[in-house]
């Protein structure tokens, strides 16, 4: 039981064999798929891709970097996708310092309305925070006030995409009910915070994804990644741990199931 919790199979990489892409994940164990919306016609095909896959489910969102697109009526178009059957949050939706391809006062400004929208739908967030780690933690805490012992049994509010922060970091953001997610970054040499993160995080509050077609393993750096390959993640995650990959398959799995509220 696999779930790559973060991917975009509507990306036109696999424009030519998406359903090969998404068989191949099939045959590997991958039981559950969550495409990822980063603009408004990609969330669009994301709900379309969930509508003909019982697999597969969508997620809704402006990417930074297109934050300075974002109209009101797009805003108003988000509202309704959220309320679609196979939406199962907002994102991937934060802020990213490194590219500043929008304008930073842009960023906050399209990060704040799609947190307000999540909030009006129920719906979980996926958040994307590159170079900009305090400023997207004092936003998301500023919107979520930190969870005491009774809301202990929640559903997670959210989901730190490609987490690269340090412990500490990922610590708070569990405090305030968000799942951190692993990234097949977590194989790369350099890595070794997001190591640690996924060595010392409960499970229960980790989940795993491809990003794909971005972002490979090591092995295979500088190819398309596809979600076959979230399998190769899990048994990273659990050598690193010193557990079975069927118990990290299962776990991460159970979290994703919990953060999206699938059955």
């Amino acid at each position: 039981m696999l779930t790559d919790a973060h991917c975009h199979l509507q990306d036109r990489k696999f424009g030519a064999d998406m359903r090969d892409v998404i068989e191949r994940a099939r045959e590997t164990g991958v039981t559950t798929i969550v495409t990822i919306g980063y603009d408004m016609p990609s969330s669009e095909r994301a709900i379309e891709i969930a509508d003909a896959h019982p697999d597969i489910y969508a997620t809704v969102g402006v990417h930074p970097h297109d934050a300075k697109t974002v109209t009101h009526r797009d805003v108003a178009r988000l509202r309704d996708m959220a309320k679609h059957e196979r939406v199962v949050a907002i994102g991937e939706i934060g802020l990213d310092f490194y590219r500043n391809l929008s304008p930073r006062e842009e960023q906050y400004r399209a990060f704040r309305g799609q947190l307000d929208v999540a909030r009006e739908a129920d719906l979980p967030v996926v958040i994307h925070s590159r170079d900009a780690d305090g400023e997207a933690y004092a936003i998301i805490a500023a919107h979520f006030a930190k969870r005491g012992a009774h809301d202990a049994g929640e559903p997670p509010r959210g989901v730190m995409h490609c987490f690269a922060g340090d412990l500490a970091l990922a610590q708070r953001y569990i405090e305030l009910g968000f799942v951190i997610s692993i990234a097949a970054t977590v194989t790369y040499p350099a890595a070794e915070k997001t190591r640690e993160v996924a060595t010392s995080i409960p499970l229960e509050w980790m989940t795993i994804e491809t990003d794909a077609p971005y972002l490979p393993p090591q092995s295979i750096r500088g190819q398309r990644n596809e979600p076959a390959l979230v399998k190769d993640l899990a048994q990273f995650v659990g050598e690193l741990r010193g557990i079975p990959l069927e118990e990290v398959a299962e776990e991460t799995a159970k979290t994703a199931a919990r953060l999206y509220q699938l059955d």
